[in-house]
């Protein structure tokens, strides 16, 4: 079996498995517990049109050369990369913010906008800017960005876990803005404030909950924060003690 993909909060909540061709969801509902150990690791192939795993065995993880896939629009700045733009659904700008005082500037189809804050596990969003297509979007995105950070990296995410949006510095930012619509996103974790959870990649322990793309899991004591595509392209193994040992908890070294 090798997990393959993982679905963020936003989309359901899941981790992908493949196991000779078949792919399953293993859904992340709280209180799940999850018994995997972590083999070796490659690149997590693709799945195809039909809905079936096509597995490759080059070591370069999550994905090799072959099964990486770049998504131009991420790198656009107004200025179409591709041979002939097609972004021209309505899109919203969009400021997010992370507990506590990083905040980022995004765009997406306006269809998608409450989805896409909590694919990225945003605690608070003002939407502020709604256009006619992407290109106009990316452009608005390109000058807020001078400002404003437009991507916050595993770390930040990590830390804003168990911490709450300073809501003075959220409000500052917001006052150049005239805000359409504001967000206030819960995701049901129930951490202690000042408590963060271990960084750590396992598959091992019970679902306390999912943030973006952070799974958080108890096991023996201690809570751990998980970055979900740090697992893709492991091989598991169901139900190994071995495993459960190996997590342990870390207090049980205090």
């Amino acid at each position: 079996m090798q997990l393959v993909g993982y679905e963020p909060s936003g989309r359901g909540s899941a981790l992908v498995l493949a196991t000779g061709g078949a792919v399953e969801r293993r859904p992340l509902e709280p209180g799940t517990r999850l018994e995997y150990a972590l083999g070796s690791r490659r690149c997590a192939g693709t799945i195809d049109e039909r809905g079936d795993h096509v597995a490759c065995d080059r070591p370069s993880a999550p994905y090799c050369e072959y099964h990486t896939s770049t998504w131009v629009c991420a790198r656009c700045t107004g200025t179409c990369l591709k041979d002939e733009m097609d972004c021209y659904q309505t899109h919203a700008v969009y400021i997010a913010a992370f507990a506590p005082d990083t905040f980022k500037v995004g765009v997406t189809k306006l269809e998608r906008l409450e989805t896409r804050l909590r694919e990225q596990g945003a605690d608070r969003a003002a939407h502020v800017h709604t256009v006619s297509n992407g290109r106009i979007a990316r452009e608005l995105e390109a000058e807020i960005a001078e400002r404003l950070v437009d991507r916050v990296r595993t770390p930040a995410k990590i830390a804003s876990l168990a911490a709450t949006v300073d809501e003075d510095d959220w409000e500052a930012v917001l006052d150049e803005f005239d805000v359409i619509d504001r967000f206030a996103l819960e995701y049901e974790l129930g951490l202690e404030a000042g408590r963060q959870p271990v960084p750590e990649t396992i598959a091992s322990g019970t679902v306390v909950g999912v943030k973006g793309r952070l799974l958080v899991l108890e096991n023996g004591g201690t809570t751990y924060a998980v970055d979900m595509r740090e697992l893709v392209g492991y091989d598991l193994a169901a139900d190994a003690e071995t495993a459960r040992e190996r997590q342990s908890s870390l207090d049980s070294f205090g």
